[in-house]
């Protein structure tokens, strides 16, 4: 029988779909938990003010694109962060029809308000600020889910994602308005849509177009978010399609390039077209990197991230170790993550070590379910339950520290 929404017939949400929607509202709670203890920070004003002014008005400054210069450390950020409150703002202007002259938020002079103003005309101000990060994070969280289920089955989708949900420093980079989680999407759904692409190359090439498009605005979304998460996105991806697309590899770079050019485009459109916005992201230095190994002790060394560490070295052990974990959908995570982990920015600011936590997860779900799959799987079972309930217990624990 038809149905008028028929194209959602296969969408299922059963119990692998509740599992993780219950996950990421764990993980929503926690956001929403730290966001209500928080304040307004320079850091929240500066997005703020200058993020209204790439959706609301030209800088006041000549020759600036906004009063925060022309920005070179991710336009995505600066947008998102002000999308919410220029939209609450166009909501108050047009209930102002309706309201008393003397409770108008805009008064006769009809001016916008400043950041400062927002603060005592708006309510829920630090959320309408952060809910673009947060939601970037779920979406986040749901790739890695999505990809970790596609390759490992329920329980490498699981471990990956609970340990991603309980990732104080996920959590840190959402509560904030940073390019950090939205460069994080970029490369990791970049790295991932450009394998997808390479299998799709050997199908029909009718399956090929969508799922170029799709990589054209995930890249978009890297190039936006940090221009050093572009390349570090096209360079991997690349490197996997040529793992993957045996009998087309010279059909790899012209995809890739293409993407990239069409992903140059929407960075140029989110400037607003303006060319000298637009060249200041080349001219800066922005994408300078360095090597270093000094965030990666960090982050392996915080309480927070006990779990999370124990459970990347019984991962890379049993790698090691068990020859048949050394496959292609263990490896890639791998290198990946090893590749973000180690780089460090030298002029923009920016954090790749929080980029390579996806693919660390991922990782660790697919030799946790290699080794639930084993001679000792009900061991393996136990031990990935244990280590996701202590990373639970750590992160909440260091919650008030994130404030």
């Amino acid at each position: 029988m038809s149905h008028r929404f028929g194209i959602l017939r296969r969408f299922r949400f059963n119990l692998p779909q509740r599992i993780a929607a219950g996950l990421l509202a764990l993980f929503l709670l926690q956001g929403f938990w730290l966001t209500s203890r928080q304040t307004l920070t320079d850091q929240d004003y500066q997005y703020a003010r200058c993020g209204r002014e790439t959706w609301e008005k030209p800088s006041p400054l000549a020759g600036y694109y906004t009063s925060c210069g022309n920005i070179r450390d991710g336009i995505l950020a600066y947008r998102l962060a002000g999308l919410p409150l220029t939209l609450n703002l166009l909501v108050e202007r047009t209930l102002d029809f309706f309201r008393k002259p003397e409770d108008r938020v805009f008064q006769e002079s009809g001016s916008s308000l400043s950041t400062w103003e927002l603060r005592h005309q708006m309510t829920h101000v630090l959320f309408l600020l952060r809910a673009p990060f947060l939601f970037a994070g779920c979406v986040l969280g749901g790739c890695i889910w999505w990809v970790s289920r596609r390759l490992y089955g329920n329980l490498g989708g699981y471990t990956a994602l609970a340990l991603y949900c309980f990732s104080p420093a996920i959590l840190k980079g959402c509560v904030s308005p940073n390019p950090e989680v939205l460069a994080a999407l970029g490369i990791y759904g970049g790295v991932y849509t450009c394998i997808g692409v390479a299998h799709a190359m050997h199908g029909p090439r009718r399956k090929w177009r969508p799922r170029i498009i799709l990589l054209t605005l995930i890249f978009g979304v890297a190039a936006t978010a940090h221009i050093v998460a572009l390349p570090l996105a096209a360079i991997l991806g690349l490197a996997g399609m040529l793992w993957v697309a045996e009998g087309h590899r010279s059909q790899t770079l012209p995809v890739v390039l293409a993407a990239s050019g069409g992903a140059l485009l929407l960075l140029f459109a989110s400037y607003g077209f303006s060319p000298d916005a637009f060249s200041y992201v080349f001219r800066s230095g922005a994408a300078f990197l360095w090597v270093s190994a000094g965030s990666a002790s960090r982050f392996f060394g915080a309480l927070g991230s006990g779990g999370i560490t124990v459970a990347a070295c019984a991962s890379a052990l049993f790698y090691l170790a068990v020859r048949k974990s050394r496959y292609f959908g263990n490896s890639v995570p791998l290198i990946c993550s090893l590749v973000l982990l180690f780089l460090v920015m030298t002029e923009a600011p920016g954090s790749s070590w929080i980029w390579s936590i996806p693919f660390l997860l991922t990782f660790i779900g697919g030799v946790f379910a290699d080794a639930c799959e084993g001679p000792r799987g009900r061991l393996a079972i136990y031990a990935a339950g244990a280590i996701v309930a202590a990373q639970a217990v750590l992160c909440v624990l260091s919650l008030p520290s994130l404030v």
